[in-house]
Order: C-alpha cells, then structure tokens, then sequence
C-alpha cells in the first residue's frame, strides 16, 4: 500500500494490550474511536503492531486509558469470517491515563445487608459488621470476608448454638 493510503484516528486504549505471537515480537490492543461526543458513533477497532521495536513499546510502556494518535492502513475482510482490524505503522501517546493512587480506589461505605449493616473503611478495606438492631457481629479483614463472618454469627445465634 502507499504512505498516502494511510489513515490515522484518535482514540483511547481500551483495555490492557497483549502480545501478537509468542516472542512478543507484535501486539495487539483495542482503540476506542469516537469522532464525535456521542456514544452512538464510538467504535472499537482492533488493531496489530508488527514492527517489533514498537510493539515492545505497545507492551511495556501503554496503559488502559492513554489517548493515542494510530496512524496505519486498514485491513478490510474479504470473507464473512475475517476480521476488520488496523495495521498500526506510526503510534504516538496524545496523553497518558491519569495515575489513581491505591489508597484512593475504595471510599468508606456504611450498606444494609438483610438483617445487617457493614462499614468498610476505605483506607483499610476492613469491614466491621452489626445487626440493624445494634448487636455488635464482628470485624473482618476484607470485604470478601464478610459473608464468612455473617454465616458464623448466624450459626452461633441459631436455636440449640450449634
């Protein structure tokens, strides 16, 4: 194809990128596109980098959410069964994805489960749990946890205590 048959979009990194073959010599990733504000009109286009030295660079150094500017030819499907997808010859990061902190990923949270209510702390993650009528149940590490902690409360409140 000639240099003049290339396209080049704008477009968000959709999710992590992988590896094209084993020696990660190419990569593979998806570009949201959107040319226009409205939802209606964002398409997810596949894309593969097959220059080496770039698809390193793919791998290693993009993250879910960085702006790039694509600039390659489109492959078009020649039968019901092949894919579309954009052959990348020139990559460049517009912006990168903003960096969130780890402690800021969770706020703390008061929520009624049934009979129950938790809070878990956001700085922590840990989940402290008591009944709506005020009946301390317990504290957990995390809130995978809490369904363990629930389950042994219940069974200790149980007729007999079994």
């Amino acid at each position: 194809m000639a240099a003049d048959d290339a396209i080049a979009l704008d477009g968000f990194l959709d999710e992590e990128t992988v590896p094209g073959d084993v020696y990660g010599s190419t990569a593979r990733f998806r570009l949201t596109v959107s040319p226009t504000d409205e939802r209606m009109d964002e398409m997810i286009l596949p894309c593969s980098v097959d220059d080496p030295a770039m698809a390193h660079s793919v791998l290693h150094e993009l993250v879910p959410g960085d702006k790039l500017r694509v600039t390659g030819h489109l492959h078009l499907p020649r039968t019901p069964d092949e894919p579309l997808w954009l052959v990348v010859t020139e990559l460049r990061v517009l912006q990168t994805a903003p960096q969130i902190d780890a402690a800021d990923v969770y706020d703390s949270v008061i929520e009624r489960c049934g009979a129950y209510m938790h809070y878990i702390a956001g700085d922590t993650g840990g989940v402290e749990a008591w009944t709506e009528a005020g009946t301390w149940v317990g504290w957990a590490d995390t809130p995978g946890e809490l369904t363990a902690l629930l389950d042994a409360f219940e069974r200790g409140q149980a007729p007999g205590g079994e």
